[in-house]
C-alpha cells in the first residue's frame, strides 16, 4: 500500500471553517503575516497554517466551499484541485502550494482525530526523535563568533549556513575547524528574493573545497564555470527550492543522493507522500525544514532537519537552549506536534 492510500480513504466531515491572521516583528520593517485555518466538525478541529511570506496575500483570502461530508480525504482534496485560493494572481506561483497544503493539512488533521487515530498509525510508523542543525546567516561582514559561542555551549552542535560572496578563506578555514558545518545553502534557486545568492565560482570552490565534509544545497549551475567548479562534488549536492514534485526531482542535472524536503512546497498530501515513496524506493535520503517536525520523526529523524527551536533564532548564543534532537511530540491523535 502507498502511503497516501493509508490516509486516502479516511472520512472527514467538515461543519464550519475559521481562519485566523497571525503576525510577529521578526525583524525591523518586516512582519511575518500567515493564516491559520481551522476546520471543525463532529466534535473535532483539524488546524493548518497557510506561510505565504506576502502578508497582503492573508488579506481576506477566499475561503472554498468545503463545509459539508465527504465520503474520504481524497475526495475533498480532489476538490480542492478546482478552487482558486488567491483573490488574483499571487506575486509568485509557489504560494498556491503553501496556501493549498494549509487546507490540506488541516483536513488531514481532522480526519484521523475523527477517525480517533494519528498519522503514525495510520501509516505505520513509529515517531522517533528528530535531529537538528542551527540555520543562519553570519552577517554583512561574517564572523565565525555565533558559531563559535553556541559549540562551547553546546558541543555536537551542527549547522546549515548561507554562504555569500563576502566569505573569504579564513572564514572557511576557521568554520571548517569547528567541525559543525553539516551544510550549505548557496540560495543559487531563489529568483526575487531578498535572500538570492547570484552564481559565485569563487565562492562555490571556497566552500565545496574548505568544508569537503558539508553538503552543498541549491547551487545555481545555469552559470557554465560555477557549474564546472562543483562537478567534482555532485554526491555533495542537494535540492530545496525546486522541489515541489518527483517531476521536479526527474528534471534534475543528474540523481541526487538527498533532498530538502518542505511540506508547504508540495501542496498536496498525494503529492508529497508519492514523493516519499518515490524516493524510499530509489534510496535517495531526505531531511527537511520549515513546519515539518511531525513528519520528520516518520520519515528522516536522522537528517540535518533544519527545525532548530525559535529560541535559536532570538536572544543570541546562552545556555539553557534546547538540545538535539528534539524528543517527540506527537500528539495522541491527529496530525500534530507538540504543545
Amino acid at each position: 500500500m502507498s502511503l497516501y492510500d493509508a490516509v486516502a480513504g479516511l472520512p472527514v466531515e467538515i461543519e464550519s471553517v475559521e481562519l485566523e491572521r497571525r503576525s510577529l516583528d521578526v525583524s525591523s520593517g518586516f512582519t511575518r503575516v500567515t493564516t491559520v485555518v481551522h476546520l471543525r466538525g463532529a466534535g473535532e478541529e483539524g488546524v493548518g497554517e497557510d506561510v505565504t511570506y506576502d502578508g497582503a496575500a492573508h488579506d481576506d483570502p477566499p475561503v472554498p466551499d468545503v463545509a459539508r461530508a465527504w465520503a474520504s480525504f481524497d475526495e475533498l482534496s480532489r476538490a480542492l484541485d478546482g478552487a482558486d485560493l488567491f483573490r488574483g494572481a499571487p506575486e509568485q506561483e509557489a504560494y498556491r502550494d503553501y496556501r493549498r497544503w494549509a487546507w490540506e493539512s488541516a483536513a488531514l488533521d481532522l480526519a484521523l482525530r475523527q477517525a480517533g487515530t494519528t498519522l503514525a498509525a495510520a501509516v505505520g510508523r513509529e515517531p522517533r526523535p528528530v535531529r537538528f542543525v542551527v540555520s543562519m546567516r553570519l552577517g554583512d561582514v561574517p564572523s565565525a563568533e555565533p558559531v563559535h559561542r553556541l559549540v562551547e555551549l553546546y558541543p555536537g552542535l551542527q549547522f546549515k549556513l548561507d554562504p555569500t560572496s563576502a566569505w573569504t578563506d579564513e572564514l572557511v578555514a576557521e568554520l571548517a575547524g569547528t567541525g559543525a558545518v553539516e551544510s550549505v545553502d548557496l540560495k543559487g534557486a531563489y529568483k526575487g528574493t531578498v535572500v538570492d545568492q547570484p552564481p559565485d565560482p569563487a565562492l562555490y570552490r571556497r566552500v565545496a573545497e574548505g568544508l569537503p565534509e558539508a553538503w552543498i544545497e541549491d547551487p545555481n549551475l545555469d552559470e557554465a564555470e560555477a557549474a564546472a567548479v562543483l562537478e567534482p562534488h555532485r554526491d555533495r549536492i542537494t535540492w530545496d527550492a525546486p522541489i515541489h514534485s518527483v517531476a521536479d526531482v526527474e528534471a534534475l542535472p543528474f540523481p541526487p543522493r538527498t533532498l530538502n524536503v518542505k511540506p508547504s512546497r508540495f501542496g498536496s498530501v498525494r503529492r508529497l507522500f508519492d514523493f516519499y515513496d518515490w524516493c524510499a524506493a530509489r534510496g535517495i535520503g531526505l531531511y527537511g525544514g520549515g513546519q515539518i517536525q511531525y513528519l520528520a520523526s516518520l520519515f528522516h529523524p536522522d537528517g540535518p532537519n533544519d527545525v532548530a527551536p525559535g529560541e535559536f533564532n532570538a536572544g543570541g548564543p546562552r545556555p539553557g537552549l534546547p538540545t538535539s534532537p528534539l524528543p517527540v511530540a506527537a500528539h495522541e491523535r491527529g496530525f500534530r506536534w507538540g504543545s
